[in-house]
């Protein structure tokens, strides 16, 4: 008996003789795409579509391959098959529901393809006609949210969440998508809390219900009145805030841990080897960067939970076993195209593994932490366009979480005490520091290293003054150190650390006498940045007044004492004996700030991240995504 082979939808025969046959999904399908109606001749015709397995790349391929002419003779059709598949999510047989969720985005994407110049309105006429539009979206919305809340099968929720994920990225500006005024009105928002509140169904689907969800926040937000930005705001479940944090700790914690993988390779390669032996000598870089594809979806659900939630800020601090140090066998995940901003889910292997008690030989840590250390990889290298996207949304989040008073409280809490690994570009006179020998220290630490930026910015300065007005930034630095001189008194916990605060501005006075000399020199010149770098010179007039006035006393004491090099202990004695003849002037205005605004600011910077979030989603949702094997396997028989 000749051999049969499946190809495209063809059952072939080894036999050349014969002409190939054709499956009889997609023979249903060609009478689909006929101008008559195909019920006429066969009336069980749709009751029995929806029990043959969908051929997605055939579906999607014919309606792609017409042209818009074309489409339009058979619109009584598609409208046809569209609400047939949704009259099919009500079916008890599972298989019916399963082919009808792959059949509807078949639909979605090849009417999409063919309609990409065209307005909304025109998807919509095409999917369900104007007239029955309505209807057919709260009977869509319905059904999947029915499905979404139910116990039943975890691989349909799965599916859901696969058609509503290529429903609201049909287009690439989804505030462009008309059809998501549906989804604003019948409204799913509960459903995707179900799911983050129920550790079961988080482990499964956690990650595409947050970016999901992130995405739908972003449908207008600056035109009209998005009602999941509304309810989002106001959650207050402890679970389902916690729920959220644990599935973009996760997701983040999966980047990191590739990144150290890798490094850890690299360090250990022949490369590394072979760099230690002969140094430099042929070899001009000898850290080639060490890339991981950043996902900028589960950062913008990050942000928009710090941004709109005040009592997500609480979840930052949920102390969690430190997820990289759990080891799980990691399956190796399916083969995608490298795409402009990254959106792969981690395997839920390392979701599940994250659920396990406190061990006392774990590190414990906390989402902040996480987002900590996934920041300052993303930093390393930002002369990639998305890297750089991704490193300016990091500094947006740290600005919400700065600007929030409960974060601030934990952030200088000083019974609350982490080590964090922050991971800085390798370099040949700098080793990497040991994870262990890491000191805990409040997480505060972590977020500001004012000193080390502005060595940056001075380091840099003729590169970053060709594109930015570096002097604002620096401004904000000198008078955090005004705000510490003027008032910490009164609000540093400890007498002492008013000291050590002295003793740090001594011990870095270089740093501050070079800043000085940076924005002297170009405050007198009759440049761009006179004025702004006035400012910085007036603003460091405390802080040069305590290295001047301090230093001498220092210098004295060590050289009546006969010693060539002070121990802390013994600057502190100085500071604290000469307080009373230093003389501070009184600034005002150190404690206001202008707040964060998305709007104002930053509009254009989150459309384009959207859009590209949006873009690379819509690719990720592969053929194989949607593959029925996985699913069948569920559902092996009809009852």
């Amino acid at each position: 008996m000749a051999q049969v082979e499946k190809r495209g939808g063809l059952l072939r025969k080894s036999s050349a003789s014969k002409k190939p046959l054709k499956e009889k999904v997609v023979l249903m399908y060609d009478e689909i795409f006929m101008t008559e109606d195909p019920s006429k001749c066969s009336p069980r015709f749709w009751e029995e579509l929806f029990l043959m397995k969908v051929n997605l790349e055939y579906l999607e391929g014919k309606l792609e391959s017409l042209d818009g002419e074309e489409l339009m003779k058979i619109k009584d059709n598609i409208n046809c098959l569209f609400q047939h598949c949704i009259q099919a999510l009500g079916e008890e047989h599972p298989i019916r529901v399963v082919n009808a969720l792959q059949t509807l985005c078949a639909l979605i994407r090849g009417v999409h393809q063919k309609n990409k110049s065209t307005s909304g309105f025109d998807i919509i006429n095409m999917l369900m006609g104007f007239d029955k539009a309505e209807l057919c979206m709260k009977n869509l919305m319905e059904s999947l949210d029915s499905l979404l809340c139910a116990e039943g099968s975890e691989s349909l929720k799965s599916l859901c969440l696969k058609l509503l994920l290529c429903l609201v990225t049909v287009t690439d500006n989804i505030s462009q998508n008309t059809i998501l005024e549906y989804v604003m009105i019948n409204s799913i928002f509960e459903a995707i809390l179900q799911i983050l509140s129920h550790p079961p169904s988080r482990r499964e689907h956690g990650y595409d219900a947050v970016v999901l969800l992130a995405l739908l926040v972003n449908y207008r937000k600056y035109e009209s009145v998005n009602p999941y930005i509304v309810k989002l705001s106001i959650v207050d479940d402890e679970a389902t805030l916690n729920g959220m944090g644990l599935v973009i700790a996760q997701a983040l914690s999966e980047y990191n841990r590739q990144y150290k993988d890798k490094e850890e390779e690299h360090q250990s390669g022949f490369f590394s080897a072979l760099t230690n032996m002969v140094g430099s000598m042929f070899i001009a870089d000898a850290h080639e960067k060490i890339s991981v594809q950043t996902n900028e979806a589960i950062l913008l659900a990050l942000y928009e939970a710090v941004h709109l939630n005040r009592n997500f800020i609480t979840v930052l601090a949920q102390s969690h076993p430190e997820m990289g140090l759990v080891t799980t066998p990691v399956s190796p995940a399916p083969t995608t195209p490298v795409t402009p901003l990254g959106t792969t889910p981690p395997s839920s292997d390392v979701i599940s593994s994250v659920e396990l008690p406190l061990d006392a030989d774990v590190q414990t840590s906390n989402l902040l932490i996480t987002f900590l250390k996934y920041s300052s990889i993303v930093m390393q290298d930002t002369k990639d366009e998305h890297r750089l996207h991704s490193g300016k949304l990091c500094l947006i989040i740290l600005t919400c979480i700065a600007e929030d008073q409960y974060a601030n409280a934990f952030l200088h809490d000083d019974n609350m005490n982490f080590r964090v690994n922050l991971h800085r570009m390798p370099m040949r006179h700098r080793k990497k520091a040991a994870d262990k020998n890491l000191p805990c220290r409040p997480l505060v630490c972590a977020v500001l290293a004012l000193i080390n930026l502005l060595k940056f910015l001075m380091s840099n300065e003729t590169v970053l003054l060709a594109k930015h007005n570096i002097f604002t930034l620096a401004l904000m630095i000198v008078n955090l150190f005004n705000m510490f001189i003027t008032y910490g008194d009164t609000f540093l916990p400890t007498p002492s650390s008013y000291d050590e605060l002295y003793y740090e501005i001594i011990r870095m006075h270089q740093s501050f006498d070079n800043l000085y000399s940076m924005v002297l020199r170009l405050s007198t010149n009759a440049g761009q940045w006179k004025e702004a770098a006035s400012k910085v010179t007036h603003a460091l007039v405390n802080i040069r007044a305590i290295i001047n006035h301090f230093n001498p006393k220092i210098e004295s004491y060590a050289a009546v004492n006969h010693i060539s090099q002070l121990s802390e202990e013994q600057v502190l004695e100085v500071v604290r004996a000469n307080y009373d003849t230093l003389t501070l002037k009184l600034q005002d205005g150190l404690d206001q700030y202008e707040r964060y605004s998305e709007q104002h600011k930053e509009a254009a910077f989150f459309k384009e991240l959207v859009r590209s979030i949006s873009t690379n989603v819509r690719r990720n949702l592969a053929f194989h995504t949607l593959s029925q094997e996985v699913l069948l396997k569920e559902f092996s028989t009809i009852s």
